[in-house]
């Protein structure tokens, strides 16, 4: 049977909720996911100290925004793991918040493309991106959640604004992405790690069904490891994007999906290899 504190933090807690979820949905990019993470907030909360916990936590919204962060942080983390890519054919359902004016907010703010670029990022810049550029969380708090120091945390949201950023204002020269390509499959050839450095902006991803790799000098080592599979490299539209594809005996094997940001570098390679993946993608050679 229910207490009057029971009543009291079970309406403490829906107050919040809408915020909560809106929250775990930009972090994962999944409706079911960030109910998951809203429901172990409560169950948390009720254990946390029975119904007087709500009466005892003086700013329960920002605990409740630290313990679905941490939530959101761990299966974010556990997601890439397993290298699992959810938003790789995701359309975004509705986030069900209850005020109207909120879920307009929400949807100015962060539509299908942004949440597609919140993939490329780290979880801890992810989240420190979402909680503080998004929901205006101090860098404080975010860095109790993915424990760093404010000074770390700032450094992560501003790591991923300038991805986000840059990912907004894709360069859309096809004949200079063209060149870039080239140039990223010769230095790829010859295992030139100067070279592919040249064309990669600094912050470029590279995303496969292996996992995520950041930074030009990671990506740049990984792709000269690979000079055998340059010499079979073959520029092509993937999906009507700059991109590469790789053949053995006259069949495409892998794809490389490039975006470009502005000045012509490369911001995010996204690797298939899966054939099954690869024969849905219209996939056309140039010379």
């Amino acid at each position: 049977m229910a207490t009057g504190d029971d009543d009291f933090l079970a309406e403490r807690f829906e107050a919040h909720r809408s915020r909560l979820r809106a929250v775990a949905h930009r972090m994962l990019g999944s409706a079911a996911e960030a109910d998951d993470a809203v429901q172990e907030a409560w169950v948390r909360l009720s254990r946390s100290g029975g119904g007087s916990a709500g009466r005892e936590i003086d700013n329960l919204a920002g605990w409740l925004t630290t313990v679905v962060g941490r939530v959101c942080l761990d299966m974010l983390r556990s997601r890439r793991s397993r290298a699992e890519e959810p938003l790789e054919s995701w359309t975004p359902a509705s986030s069900e918040v209850a005020d109207p004016a909120q879920e307009a907010l929400l949807a100015d703010s962060v539509g299908v493309a942004l949440l597609v670029v919140l993939d490329t990022l780290t979880p801890g810049e992810r989240l420190a991106f979402v909680l503080h550029d998004l929901f205006g969380v101090p860098y404080e708090e975010v860095a109790s959640i993915v424990d760093r120091t404010p000074e770390a945390a700032r450094q992560l949201a501003s790591r991923a604004r300038r991805r986000v950023r840059g990912a907004q204002e894709p360069d859309v020269d096809l004949a200079r992405q063209r060149k870039v390509v080239d140039a990223f499959l010769a230095a790829a050839r010859d295992g030139d790690f100067d070279g592919l450095l040249a064309v990669l902006d600094p912050d470029v991803v590279a995303r496969s069904e292996a996992g995520v790799v950041t930074g030009a000098a990671a990506v740049a080592s990984g792709a000269s490891s690979f000079a055998f599979v340059g010499a079979v490299a073959r520029p092509a539209l993937i999906d009507g994007a700059t991109g590469l594809a790789v053949l053995f005996d006259d069949r495409v094997e892998r794809t490389l999906r490039f975006t470009f940001v502005r000045g012509g570098r490369i911001a995010v390679i996204d690797v298939v290899t899966d054939l099954d993946r690869i024969s849905e993608l219209d996939v056309t050679l140039l010379q």
